[in-house]
């Protein structure tokens, strides 16, 4: 049993909760009273109460975020309900603002608005004093990253082997961009680097081999990115995978040459790129040197290694559908192994709102509150694009189809018509867009390359063999099996690089 339990709900059991690690790491004398709980937001919310009170504990923490507010909402209303004695705290950027109109608010006894490291510690110890604050609402000081202890020893040796280890060197973001919480995280403070690399070579020793830096702007400071490289370079193995969100146009020579000393499938750079519209790039304070992303991009297409999970948004103000086709195909040229085609969210506390009468916003009021329709892009054009971006996922980016969508995307002149056509087509038969297999996806992919006069049925048939056998399959599909297509042979040996689904995890 414990006085104190930190818990949240995660999206999935590969994540780990980096932040709660960071609460019980600097627990102090509290923290071995201190018990840390994850859950998944597919468990049963009766199943997550129980756990928590198997524990008898006196405080609650919990982390709450967009996808998991609802989950938690119903675990709090049940805690409370069974245990209103229960001093429950809540964190996390989904309450740290607008917090007096959420329904999760009102359940609990206080909220920490931004990062509490020591805030929550500071807390528990004043309620077991008896002496609670005067207010709800706390919002600490940004803390001296020189006063947090870093977390690295919590993660467990099952964290190591089947979950992905979240890191940072900084904290905070230069930039403005409207639609994102980082805005309001000025300035970029660091770590210590050298006592970070040295619980990196911990993490190492213990075996850890993925590690996802959650630093806004990796590349923003060369010096510490560099040495960071440098570490990881020298002591890189088969199975190493590290994950970087980079600043589009910031890519100088000095790293370019450590990044092109890497080996294949060890590095994924996640790359906001969000639009290439200039004016709405200005609506939204957004800065960006479009023209040496496009260098930077082709560099790393065409002398490195590295696996490219490229972002776009769908939905931005002063953005049209045909604003945003442009945009795609633009992307599209530069051939990123992943574009990751987002809809616009309304998260709490960001100024993209300032933006709502004019551009005519508008957001579904339910979690993870995405736009719904604007001026320049109705509700039906919108809804389309989350269809496209689901197809998109399971054609463009899965890896999947590697010979097969230059087939669909490249025999007209833009990439994202030919797409709209088929994602089109596709849902017209299927009327869905989750649930559709493999095999099943194969075979309408032939029917529309065939039916749409694209390529002829040999082609389309040999040209979806070879990916179905590239991805380790050794079967025929039944559709294909009445054309004389060689039979599959050993399999070939591949360069080492994570499963498309797990670098895409990698990239949420």
């Amino acid at each position: 049993m414990s006085r104190i339990v930190l818990a949240t709900l995660n999206a999935r059991f590969s994540h780990a909760a980096l932040g709660l690690r960071y609460l019980l790491a600097n627990m102090g004398e509290l923290r071995g009273e201190t018990a840390l709980h994850e859950y998944v937001i597919s468990d049963n919310t009766v199943d997550v109460v129980a756990s928590l009170l198997a524990e008898n504990p006196e405080i609650v923490g919990l982390g709450v975020y967009i996808w998991n507010v609802d989950q938690m909402t119903r675990v709090v209303t049940e805690l409370k309900q069974l245990r209103p004695d229960i001093v429950v705290v809540l964190g996390g950027p989904e309450v740290s603002y607008e917090s007096e109109t959420q329904p999760l608010v009102a359940l609990s006894d206080f909220v920490i608005s931004g990062e509490g490291d020591l805030a929550f510690p500071e807390l528990c110890r004043a309620l077991f004093a008896g002496q609670p604050p005067e207010t709800r609402f706390i919002q600490p000081p940004v803390p001296a990253l020189s006063e947090v202890r870093l977390p690295y020893d919590l993660y467990s040796d099952e964290d190591i082997a089947c979950r992905t280890i979240y890191v940072e060197v900084s904290r905070g973001c230069p930039f403005t961009c409207e639609f994102c919480l980082s805005a309001l995280e000025i300035p970029v403070r660091l770590f210590d680097v050298e006592e970070f690399l040295a619980a990196m070579q911990t993490l190492l020793d213990r075996g850890a081999n993925q590690f996802k830096f959650v630093d806004r702007t990796f590349n923003l400071n060369l010096r510490v990115s560099e040495s960071i490289l440098q570490f990881f370079l020298d002591r890189i193995r088969p199975e190493m995978f590290l994950h970087f969100e980079m600043i589009p146009d910031r890519l100088p020579d000095a790293l370019r040459q450590l990044i092109a000393r890497f080996p294949p499938g060890s590095l994924q750079f996640e790359i906001g790129v969000q639009t290439f519209n200039d004016d709405v790039g200005a609506l939204i304070s957004r800065r960006q040197n479009n023209e040496q992303l496009e260098d930077n991009f082709r560099f790393l297409r065409g002398s490195t290694g590295v696996h490219i999970h490229a972002d776009l948004i769908v939905g931005l103000p002063g953005e049209s559908l045909e604003s945003f086709a442009a945009g795609f195909d633009r992307l599209f040229a530069l051939r990123p192994q992943e574009i990751q085609i987002g809809i616009l969210k309304r998260l709490k506390g960001t100024p993209i709102t300032r933006h709502d009468q004019e551009w005519q916003m508008v957001y579904s009021r339910s979690p993870p509150f995405e736009i719904l329709r604007t001026r320049l892009m109705s509700f039906e054009q919108i809804h389309e694009m989350r269809r496209l971006a689901r197809y998109w996922d399971m054609i463009g980016n899965s890896g999947n189809f590697t010979g097969t969508l230059p087939l669909l995307v490249e025999h007209g002149e833009s990439a994202f018509q030919c797409f709209s056509e088929f994602c089109r087509w596709l849902y017209d038969r299927e009327q869905r867009a989750h649930g559709i297999s493999l095999v099943r996806l194969m075979q309408r992919v032939f029917e529309f390359l065939v039916q749409s006069s694209i390529t002829d049925e040999l082609t389309a048939a040999e040209t979806l063999l070879r990916d179905y056998q590239r991805i380790g399959r050794r079967d025929i599909p039944g559709f294909l099996r009445r054309f004389p297509l060689q039979r599959p042979g050993p399999p070939r040996q591949e360069p080492l690089l994570a499963p498309a689904r797990q670098r895409r995890h990698l990239a949420e």
